[in-house]
Parts: C-alpha cells; sequence; structure tokens
C-alpha cells in the first residue's frame, strides 16, 4: 500500500504543485487549506506523513504540529518561508520532525519526505533481527532496561514511555557508554547523514529523555553534558 500523505498549505498553487508531485513518486494525498481542516482530515483519514505549513489560517502550523503530536508519532514536516533560528527550534521542540525553508526544490522536499517515511517505519518494524536466546533482545544498565523486542523501557520495572525517535537515541548512547559523543555523531547515526536539520534537534531529544530516565532532570546523572563536545551516558 501507498503510503498516505496531507499537505496543509493555504497558498493554492503550491498545495497543487506538491499533490501532483507527490502522487507521482506514488503516494496518496490528501489537502487541506487552513489548519483547523488539516487537523480534522489527519485525525479521519490517518495519514503516514503530514507536510505542514507554518502560516495557515484558523490554526497555525504550531498549533497543528502540536495537536498532532500529543495524538500521534507520525512524521511532521514544517513548510515556512521564515527562515530564522527560533522558528525552527520551536519546531522541534513540539514535536517535528524536519523543518523545509520556502523556496525549496521538489527533488529535495521528496528525498526528505522518503527519509522522514523510512525513519519512521524502521522505528515502527518488530526487531525481527534480534535474537531471541539469553535476553539479547535487553540492554540492561543498572535498573533502566532497553527491550528492543518490545520496543519499551523500564526503569524499575515501570515502563516508561518515549517517542520512537527517543527510544532510537537512548538505544545508541546506551550502546555507547562511557564515551562522549558529538552531536554531530549523534545526528549522524540517529537521524541519518542526510538529515537537514541542526545539532539543536539532539539538544531538544536530550532535555526530553532527561525528563523521563533523570531522578533530577537539572543535575542529570546518566545522560551527561561533555561541554564542547556532546553527551555521554553513564552506568
Amino acid at each position: 500500500m501507498n503510503a498516505k500523505i496531507l499537505v496543509v498549505e493555504d497558498e493554492m498553487a503550491l498545495q497543487e504543485t506538491l499533490a501532483y508531485n507527490l502522487r507521482n513518486a506514488g503516494y496518496e494525498v490528501q489537502t487541506a487549506g487552513d489548519g483547523l481542516q488539516g487537523l480534522l482530515v489527519a485525525r479521519t483519514w490517518k495519514p503516514d506523513l503530514v507536510l505542514l505549513d507554518v502560516m495557515l489560517p484558523e490554526m497555525d502550523g504550531f498549533e497543528v504540529c502540536k495537536a498532532l503530536r500529543a495524538e500521534t508519532e507520525i512524521p511532521i514536516l514544517m513548510l515556512t518561508a521564515r527562515s530564522e533560528e527560533i522558528d525552527r527550534v520551536i519546531g522541534f521542540e513540539i514535536g517535528a520532525d524536519d523543518y523545509i525553508v520556502k523556496p525549496f526544490s521538489m527533488r529535495e522536499l521528496i528525498a526528505r519526505v522518503r527519509t522522514r517515511l523510512k525513519v519512521f517505519q524502521r522505528a515502527q518494524s518488530p526487531a525481527s533481527e534480534i535474537k531471541e536466546t539469553s535476553n539479547a533482545s535487553e540492554l540492561v544498565v543498572g535498573n533502566l532496561v532497553i527491550d528492543q523486542k518490545r520496543h519499551e523501557i523500564r526503569i524499575d520495572n515501570m515502563v516508561i514511555p518515549l517517542k520512537p525517535k527517543e527510544m532510537e537515541l537512548l538505544t545508541y548512547l546506551v550502546e555507547n557508554r562511557g564515551r562522549a559523543l558529538s552531536r554531530e555523531a549523534i545526528l549522524n547515526q540517529v537521524w541519518g547523514w542526510d538529515y537537514i536539520g541542526g545539532s539543536r534537534t539532539v539538544d531538544v531529544h536530550i532535555r526530553w529523555l532527561r525528563s523521563k530516565i533523570e531522578v533530577d532532570p537539572a543535575k542529570p546523572t546518566r545522560l551527561v553534558t561533555v561541554p564542547g563536545v556532546g553527551y555521554r551516558f553513564e552506568e
């Protein structure tokens, strides 16, 4: 089945161009011309990915992104004519997966769509290559257990809900525990070498993880900042 993509864009010429090119690339496409309509279509049609303009009537893209992220983990790519860093930071902090500044080429956009879908599908797929014997599907560090087969983590046997990207990031850090990892290395490994977003993405996700696995997120003892480098997971 072809992936379903929702385009939420109030500029009709661009909306039609996006829909046309995405359909030619093999995707099913639905469109919406304002934020409220986009949210309603997303809730009823259940797309696999959303292309979401920031400047929208009724509800702006940030509001729509925040509402969707509370309900689903599907990839959300923000489209905007604004290039200020603060806008990108806000987008990532409320759960956007990527941020594309207008004008952009259709080839670039479709490449990013494909990448986001692949990453999401990989995160959602069962860990079929993990061995079943001797708890080989588990990473255990003290009272923290990363169960890769069940795609969940537990602290003191209590399940801690994580988003797919948080799970992937934590797994990478734990697998390299004790090593200082640069933001660039983390981006390349977890988000992919072709990811366009900056290192601020790593900082945001680290903050989210700290709020879930640290006793005191303001004084982390597991997800430690390495000044001038990046982060290190401590046992």
